[in-house]
């Protein structure tokens, strides 16, 4: 388990780079708006990784984000917007394609990395 700081002078790339650092087969991108779930987000609506956490969010609360294996992914994206007011997808490595996981939203952090690394490795 690792927690991420979600205060206002981080970037979204730094926060980014925290998750990959720990999910190395993952990836979380920031929306302006959520996505239904089962439903991908339009690449339109990707927030730049260079603004802030403070001027993404829609809820000014700071803290830190719980983040280990056993998490279903969707909890995960529920957490970042109920919490922060932030609006993230995770996408997992396909070989050289970075697909988002809308469909496998029921599995946890940990399948999804696995199943990114075994395909990606061979």
């Amino acid at each position: 388990m690792t927690d991420i700081a979600i205060i206002d002078n981080k970037t979204i790339e730094q926060v980014q780079k925290e998750f990959t650092s720990h999910f190395p087969f993952l990836k979380i991108e920031f929306y302006e708006a959520e996505h239904t779930t089962g439903e991908g987000t339009p690449e339109t609506l990707r927030v730049n990784v260079e603004r802030t956490i403070g001027e993404a969010r829609t809820k000014q609360t700071a803290g830190k984000l719980s983040i280990h294996g056993n998490q279903k992914v969707s909890t995960l994206e529920q957490a970042f917007h109920d919490v922060f007011g932030l609006n993230v997808q995770v996408f997992r490595m396909s070989g050289s394609l970075w697909l988002q996981t809308t469909t496998t939203d029921d599995w946890t952090l940990s399948e999804q990395n696995e199943t990114a690394k075994d395909f990606s490795l061979g």
